[in-house]
């Protein structure tokens, strides 16, 4: 990138589209700026480590310098990552009767550093991965959203789990649907369209995971499961009601519903395991006018 994102950015707003940069701005390696230049700022100093946000210096410094990227890049969503394990570090530098106060200090400044961030970019949206759904937590998920809720991708069972459960709290989160990735981490090689997996991994926001260079996918069937997917989709933001029990046997069913009375719509999602004996189920609707 000689010129930066700036080409990119300006490319993609002249279309109407924004642009998402991934950020991993805590994590920071030996042998580079910061650890040369500012090793007191580092739990691990010049060796690497974790960026103490709870260092008031580290925060300010960090702020002015994602504040200027953003601005100069034109980069309008902020991804923020994190691939890493700090309790040992805040352990360490802290004595025997202060355990927890670095942790604490290094929590409060993150905030503090995404708050000070959107008061100076009010339009601008955070996204939440953390090694994939690691920092859902309810402070983390007042200021942003989990756009790649969990690295376990693609699997239909576990999928339909994480609804279940995420939906009890968040009524926006993503995850991905697949026809063909390189990547042998997601099982690698061309996957066929399939109702079942893709209804499965179905979220308020998903990623396509496909390579549009691969000219044997079923573009049809795909744009066919999109075109439903956005008739439906605005019901994510309903009220959430499970409608029978969490499990992940795989003989058996699992359901819940959707519904947004103020619009007088709503949907029912219900999935009939490889496994399940059973080929029908009543199921108890809530919230409606009988």
């Amino acid at each position: 990138f000689p010129q930066g994102f700036r080409p990119i950015s300006d490319h993609a707003h002249a279309n109407d589209i924004k642009i998402l940069v991934w950020f991993e701005p805590e994590r920071v390696a030996a042998d580079t700026w910061l650890s040369e230049n500012h090793p007191e700022w580092i739990l691990g100093g010049k060796n690497g480590g974790l960026l103490n946000l709870g260092n008031d210096d580290a925060r300010t410094w960090l702020t002015d310098h994602i504040d200027a990227l953003l601005t100069k890049q034109g980069i309008d969503l902020y991804r923020q990552d994190f691939n890493m394990d700090p309790l040992d570090l805040w352990r360490k530098n802290d004595a025997e009767d202060r355990q927890g106060i670095t942790e604490i200090k290094h929590v409060t400044g993150y905030l503090a550093y995404w708050d000070e961030l959107r008061r100076r970019h009010p339009d601008m949206l955070i996204d939440s991965c953390a090694s994939g759904g690691r920092r859902n937590d309810l402070e983390t998920m007042r200021r942003a959203v989990p756009l790649w809720r969990s690295d376990y991708a693609f699997e239909p069972i576990g999928h339909q789990c994480m609804t279940y459960g995420i939906s009890l709290w968040l009524p926006f989160h993503g995850t991905g649907t697949v026809a063909c990735v390189d990547a042998p981490y997601y099982g690698g090689g061309l996957t066929p369209i399939q109702p079942y997996a893709f209804w499965s991994n179905a979220t308020p926001s998903i990623n396509c995971g496909f390579d549009m260079r691969v000219k044997e996918i079923d573009y049809a069937a795909l744009r066919k499961l999109i075109a439903q997917w956005r008739t439906v989709s605005p019901n994510y933001y309903g009220d959430f009601y499970p409608l029978s029990p969490y499990t992940m046997d795989k003989g058996a069913w699992i359901a819940w519903q959707f519904d947004r009375p103020e619009a007088g719509e709503g949907m029912v999602q219900v999935f009939r395991r490889a496994e399940s004996i059973y080929t029908g189920a009543a199921l108890r609707l809530k919230g409606l006018d009988s």
